[in-house]
């Protein structure tokens, strides 16, 4: 069974060798910010860090992953606090969402090893695909991420994400426990 270290936990999948890591992670760690988006890698839905570096999930086996260590967009940061998802936000270079994930990692990632990247750079390193065209907003935003990285800048927190599991459990009775009375 591979094993690999999933958002800073050790994990061992029961799961054939050859299941893409998009897939452990979704279904059997029930990380849904990964997106499956083409299943060839063109999109970049479904990037994730692997060893620090972006890569497409849809391209890589559980087995491939095994012993490594990966960081879908929940590890980067539980309250958004991460300069990327700080700078995504206040630059408003999110539409629908559904590529932001990806965008989000491929950024780290490049913010990781140049803080201060050019436009061009930041093109080359975020090969993602949006239908929305967030592109202009999205170069601004990883060039305020780099300089939040460098401690030149700061961006006010984003918002917390909107509800709690056990809140949203006693707002939506689909999702709430089964009542005993009944």
């Amino acid at each position: 069974m591979p094993r690999l270290t999933l958002n800073d936990q050790p994990l061992e999948f029961d799961m054939a060798n050859e299941t893409p890591l998009l897939w452990a992670i979704r279904d059997a760690a029930n990380l849904t910010g990964t997106k499956y988006g083409c299943g060839v890698g063109d999109c970049g839905a479904c990037m994730v860090l692997v060893d620090g570096e972006a890569l497409r999930s849809c391209l890589i086996t559980i087995a491939e992953a095994e012993g490594r260590f990966v960081t879908t967009v929940e590890g980067l940061s539980r309250d958004r606090s991460h300069p990327v998802q700080q700078a995504l936000v206040a630059e408003q270079a999110i539409q629908c969402g559904f590529c932001t994930p990806g965008i989000a990692i491929s950024a780290a990632a490049l913010i990781a090893r140049n803080a201060n990247p050019s436009k061009q750079e930041i093109e080359e390193a975020i090969p993602n695909l949006c239908r929305c065209g967030v592109y202009p907003r999205l170069v601004k935003a990883v060039q305020r991420a780099g300089r939040v990285a460098r401690r030149l800048e700061t961006i006010s927190a984003a918002p917390a994400p909107g509800i709690s599991a056990e809140d949203a459990a006693g707002e939506v009775p689909a999702i709430a426990a089964p009542d005993p009375e009944r």
